[in-house]
């Protein structure tokens, strides 16, 4: 950051205890899978300030013995995230052992849907009511399953018509457990309309209240559209369909597993990737946003039933980093990294009701002598709280794999305040703007010259946003 700048403060991390509502979330998921300790992990998490947890049913862990359900694992984990101020929703999957015979050879039954036959059928709506019945005032958002348009999670073929219908159905039983639950449908992770249109098309869009969608990508760039495009076709079946973003992130290390694998990701590039994603969702005006994910843990998607070696790749997406034992098992004292701190200096920036809109803003690039040439041209955005307070963000999107950029920038304002604050929303730092970066023009008008820009977001917090 540049040297001119003052620090005069540091946004506190309050707990997730102390913030009433937000859009930020994190996954907590593959815990169907015990691939880590959720102990070691809630206090961690209930401090960063996040709101939403998305957690996975794990039909196969619960129901052991056909018409049994072993539920104390996951009243565990609701209980725990409930009690530290956060708000656990629920992925509805994976298949089931007892009553597939291909689940039998599957690691955690991943990507086993029960459609194939009326015992399954029946069997996951039994299921599927008893879960949600048993969590009525704790859990009100459940989600239809995990990524179907992805071979991983739909092993037999993708089908958007299959997928569908089983969200219709899974929504009846749903709502059989809990007429006042929300339903969510999707949770997409490729950007084909042919399988999200035959899927609204087969019962899935007068059943759902959001729609999910996964972004796995170094560029925030496609966010906006995305969100347009899905609402678009969600609304031309049901206006008010949501929209959701389910998971999103990237990995710490560049030898890791899953989605991005090698990339030359470091923990900072994580961080930078999370800011740059988190604020790109909240400005395309997402329900809420989930960043994938707490720990590092065993993708566990593609194994096989003893074959350890087949599901020990690990990832390393988590904002907390870990360690593994000859298992996969993630283990250590799950450390805090860069992106832990990026994700809950936005979590308590972010706090409240805010929505995106318009500022009195353009950027005006201007020459700059600490880049001994002219301003960078970023991209930027506004947002309002409910009670009125304002803010903008803004960022050079250069590619995160091969730039670290630092530059400067120039914007004029009108009817806002001039002595905004900046906040760099990677690390949580307050700095007062220089007088020397005021320019005051005309009739209230004012530029704020040659300051700092990176490819991260930094903040304009003005008047009324730190409280």
């Amino acid at each position: 950051m540049n040297n001119k700048l003052i620090k005069c403060g540091q946004v506190p991390l309050k707990p997730a205890t102390e913030i009433p509502f937000s859009k930020i979330g994190i996954g907590f998921e593959k815990l169907d899978r015990a691939v880590f300790d959720p102990e070691k992990a809630y206090d961690k998490v209930g401090a960063l300030g996040v709101k939403w947890v998305r957690i996975q049913s794990g039909w196969q862990r619960t129901e052991t013995e056909p018409g049994i359900y072993h539920f104390e694992w996951l009243d565990s984990i609701v209980d725990n995230l409930i009690t530290r101020g956060m708000q656990p929703w629920i992925c509805l999957c994976y298949g089931n052992a007892l009553y597939d015979d291909l689940a039998k050879t599957v690691f955690g039954a991943v990507g086993c849907p029960p459609i194939h036959t009326d015992e399954q059928k029946n069997a996951w709506a039994a299921y599927v009511t008893a879960l949600v019945s048993r969590y009525v005032g704790k859990v009100t958002w459940f989600e239809v399953w995990n990524e179907p348009d992805g071979k991983w999670c739909w092993k037999h073929g993708v089908s958007g018509v299959e997928y569908g219908r089983f969200a219709a159905d899974t929504a009846k039983a749903i709502k059989a457990g809990n007429p006042d639950a929300k339903v969510i449908g999707g949770s997409i992770c490729i950007s084909d309309l042919n399988f999200i249109n035959a899927a609204l098309a087969n019962g899935m869009a007068e059943n759902i209240d959001a729609l999910t969608f996964h972004e796995y990508t170094a560029s925030e760039a496609s966010v906006a559209g995305k969100v347009k495009y899905l609402t678009a076709l969600c609304h031309s079946y049901n206006p008010k369909i949501e929209i959701i973003q389910g998971e999103s992130g990237s990995q710490s290390r560049d030898d890791g597993a899953g989605a991005l694998r090698g990339g030359s990701w470091t923990p900072w590039k994580q961080a930078k990737q999370c800011a740059r994603h988190t604020m790109a969702d909240l400005l395309a005006d997402v329900k809420f946003t989930s960043f994938f994910t707490t720990v590092d843990m065993i993708e566990a998607l593609n194994g096989t039933v003893g074959n350890k070696a087949s599901y020990l790749d690990f990832g390393y997406f988590g904002v907390l980093g870990a360690d593994f034992d000859e298992d996969g098992l993630a283990t250590g004292e799950y450390t805090p990294k860069l992106s832990y701190y990026t994700l809950g200096t936005i979590a308590n920036l972010f706090a409240g009701d805010i929505r995106p809109i318009d500022l009195p803003a353009i950027c005006q690039p201007q020459p700059s002598n600490r880049v001994l040439g002219n301003d960078c041209r970023p991209f930027f955005g506004g947002f309002e709280r409910a009670d009125g307070a304002k803010c903008m963000v803004y960022w050079n999107p250069t590619d995160l794999m091969t730039t670290d950029f630092e530059g400067t920038a120039s914007f004029q304002f009108a009817a806002l305040p001039e002595n905004p604050k900046i906040i760099d929303l990677t690390d949580g730092k307050i700095y007062t703007t220089p007088e020397s970066m005021i320019e005051r023009l005309d009739f209230g008008c004012y530029r704020l010259r040659n300051i700092p820009c990176t490819d991260y977001p930094l903040m304009l917090a003005f008047d009324g946003w730190l409280v």
